[in-house]
């Protein structure tokens, strides 16, 4: 069975790289979700504005059309999306129909789909340590706190494990691609 993973977390905690590596050793698609805002919300962010859940539900809904897309032509996947909020992980897996959930279902509505959340968790000041030291990144440690703020780690019912983003890049990988072989 093809299997669909995001890699989220708060800015910093190392999604891309770990995403990127991930896909790469198993020789997956890798799509990073900062690519695929649309240009407005590539202004507010520009502008040091916080996007709201307004910004980011098109934004969600068009990784999960992708995610959908890879899933049907029966494609592994590998997508780094901060998905913080419980709410954003269910755009990804349900699309749309995630935010109408007063509409009842169409028949022949496409299924769920089964994401594997990795969730790379870890202290605040470790977090903000590596921020410091990223080249020509700049995020005022008041940003890193909201997105502390904002974030519902995920919890059953959801598909997740996750994993210390204090290990190594390679350990963390390991523990990944573990989890999936064990299915």
């Amino acid at each position: 069975a093809m299997v669909l993973v995001v890699v989220m977390g708060v800015s910093g905690s190392g999604k891309t790289t770990v995403g990127s590596r991930l896909a790469a050793k198993l020789g997956w698609k890798f799509y990073d979700a900062d690519d695929y805002h649309p240009l407005d919300n590539k202004k507010k962010m520009a502008e040091g504005i916080p996007l709201n859940d307004e910004d980011r539900i098109p934004w969600l809904c068009a990784l999960h059309d992708i995610l959908r897309r890879e899933d049907s032509s029966k494609q592994d996947a590998v997508l780094a999306c901060s998905a913080l909020k419980r709410m954003y992980r269910q755009v990804l897996v349900n699309g749309a129909s995630a935010i109408e959930s007063n509409q009842p279902a169409q028949p022949g509505e496409n299924p769920a789909l089964k994401i594997l959340f990795v969730h790379l968790d870890g202290p605040i000041d470790i977090i903000a340590g590596r921020l410091a030291k990223r080249r020509g990144h700049f995020m005022p440690p008041e940003l890193l706190k909201s997105q502390f703020d904002t974030l519902e780690p995920p919890s059953a019912p959801e598909n997740f494990i996750t994993v210390s983003l204090e290990k190594s890049l390679p350990e963390i990988v390991v523990e990944i691609e573990s989890t999936i072989l064990q299915g």
